[in-house]
């Protein structure tokens, strides 16, 4: 069972809350007694062990409640938007960060081809840290093609730059950006990636409506 919030909230995301422990300790509780924070925290601790740039997690007993280290520094959206971060780079980050994952091997799978795969990478996902980008919230994380990552990161930066938002243009370049260069991003998989985001609980109809000009959008820009 989830415990009294031990602080002030700091932040809510479609799915989550963020909430202060300590200087050094956020919790990170999913609502509707959503998610398996234990299983999580294994993957996050996996890809740390590997190099890649995670927050430090630790265990609660709990499937909704994820501790994790308190990261200083903004998201990588809050850093273009406070032009202390150019897009461009910020897209360029993003591919580096997917390249990098994917050389970890999977946790469970036996498939030798297998990686761990984020599934939900995108620049509020990311935080722009003194010690460099680190990479949250892997409550969608999985083990499979690599591909199907880049393509899940692709539709959500496609996504918004079709949406008439005032970020559309900064998304738009965000995007050319991380396809810029080769990648194992595949139609099939593009598919698939659309497929899940359009069966997204969290996606408004308007939302759903734009998958179709985004997938167009990434398919123009490879």
């Amino acid at each position: 069972m989830p415990t009294t919030p031990p602080g002030r909230l700091l932040g809510s995301g479609r799915r989550a809350d963020v909430y202060e422990i300590d200087e050094m300790w956020v919790l990170r509780r999913e609502r509707e007694g959503g998610g398996d924070a234990a299983a999580e925290g294994a993957v996050m601790e996996h890809v740390r062990a590997h190099g890649y740039p995670v927050p430090r997690v630790r265990p609660t007993g709990s499937r909704t409640d994820l501790v994790m280290e308190r990261l200083s520094g903004p998201t990588m959206l809050q850093a273009c938007l406070a032009g202390t971060l150019e897009v461009a780079e910020a897209g360029s980050i993003l591919a580096g960060l997917l390249r990098d994952l994917h050389t970890v091997p999977a946790l469970h799978s036996t498939d030798p081809v297998a990686r761990v795969l984020h599934l939900d990478l995108h620049p509020e996902n990311v935080m722009i840290t003194p010690e460099g980008p680190r990479v949250i919230d892997w409550s969608n994380t999985e083990e499979g093609d690599p591909g199907l990552d880049w393509a899940a990161s692709a539709v959500v930066l496609a996504q918004a730059a079709v949406s008439g938002d005032p970020l559309a243009t900064a998304a738009r370049t965000m995007l050319a950006a991380l396809l810029a260069d080769p990648s194992p991003l595949t139609r099939p998989a593009l598919t698939e990636a659309r497929s899940r985001r359009a069966s997204n609980p969290t996606m408004s109809p308007e939302e759903v409506e734009l998958l179709d000009t985004a997938e167009e959008l990434i398919l123009s820009l490879r």
